[in-house]
């Protein structure tokens, strides 16, 4: 997509973020901006570049975010954009990615891990891998359960933040090719989470404390459900961005083949007048420039009617794994000193 040409590449200037992407000979039909969040208010619907000399053009007022993943779309061919170097990777394929004034990255980043080797585990149907500290083998330890483990540990970078952590295993669950089945608040898999991989994980590993689960978008809905179900099953939960999905507040999710599972749950919760008996603590954390916004606020709001131990966290991000692994720390590390003490 594009050729190079003199046209300045995409840049943050002033109150500006200015969208370019060169075509000289104006060889594209037209170009788009993509972008999976909610857009701001001062945006137009319409993100279309505008052909200019030796390309295309968008210019749009800074948002109040810290920054941004897009593509640009050619004709349906959606594509990074070629004149920024930057890009985060995901399940979906490379995005391009633009900082915005005032990001900083997370300082564990940085940090130097301890070192750590992966065991691979199956249970049942169920395959996992698990972390631990190098010489580590047969002492009793902390468990983290990472829900789509290896998506937030390749885009998550979940096992570089246990290694600065002092030490713990950690379980990256793969929830295979019925993601969506099992994570939609799915009874079947919360059983075989609780009575399967845990009786498993324990005799193989010594643990210590009941785990900590950790789960994002539909992941974080079915750790949920499964401590719902369980829950003195775990010692604490952190969801990020969970799909709290609601009639009222997520009309445009009715499509999704398991919406009315989704629903239910999250509607019989919501109706509850109490947490069930050792409910766990809780850490939310969510994108502010997410469709998920506001049904997290209202579970947030929910659970701390209900007197669970629940905390809030915000990124000014979008539904990302960039947004995911920033607001680990210190929502999850706030988690973890307080049930692991």
């Amino acid at each position: 997509m594009g050729t190079t040409s003199a046209l300045a590449p995409t840049a943050v200037g002033g109150d500006e973020v200015v969208f370019r992407l060169a075509d000289p000979e104006h060889e594209l039909d037209g170009v788009s901006l993509w972008l999976d969040l909610v857009l701001p208010a001062d945006w137009p619907e319409d993100l279309s570049l505008a052909p200019v000399e030796g390309g295309w053009e968008l210019r749009l007022g800074l948002p109040d975010l810290d920054c941004l993943e897009y593509l640009f779309d050619a004709g349906g061919d959606m594509a990074p954009d070629p004149g920024n170097p930057d890009q985060v990777d995901g399940a979906f394929g490379p995005h391009s990615w633009l900082a915005l004034p005032g990001y900083a990255p997370p300082a564990w980043l940085e940090a130097e891990g301890r070192p750590g080797e992966r065991h691979p585990l199956t249970v049942g149907d169920l395959d996992l891998e698990v972390w631990e500290p190098d010489g580590s083998a047969g002492e009793p330890l902390p468990l983290l359960l990472v829900h789509d483990g290896a998506e937030m540990d390749t885009y998550g970078r979940v096992l570089h933040y246990a290694a600065t952590r002092p030490p713990m295993r950690v379980a990256l669950l793969s929830p295979g090719g019925a993601r969506d089945e099992r994570y939609a608040a799915n009874p079947a898999y919360a059983a075989a989470l609780v009575g399967d991989v845990l009786p498993a994980l324990r005799a193989a590993y010594p643990t210590a404390y009941e785990p900590v689960l950790l789960g994002q978008s539909l992941g974080g809905l079915a750790a949920l459900h499964a401590a719902w179900l369980y829950p003195t099953a775990f010692s604490g939960l952190m969801l990020q961005s969970g799909s709290f999905f609601t009639p009222v507040l997520d009309p445009q999710e009715s499509g999704y083949s398991h919406f009315d599972h989704v629903v239910g749950f999250v509607s019989m919760l919501h109706e509850s007048t109490g947490a069930p008996a050792g409910f766990p603590p809780v850490a939310i954390t969510c994108g502010l420039a997410e469709e998920n916004l506001a049904n997290n606020r209202l579970m947030h709001t929910h659970l701390t009617e209900l007197d669970v131990a629940v905390t809030w966290g915000e990124a000014r991000q979008g539904h990302t794994w960039t947004c995911w692994r920033d607001t680990l720390d210190p929502h999850l590390g706030d988690l973890l000193d307080r049930v692991w003490a």
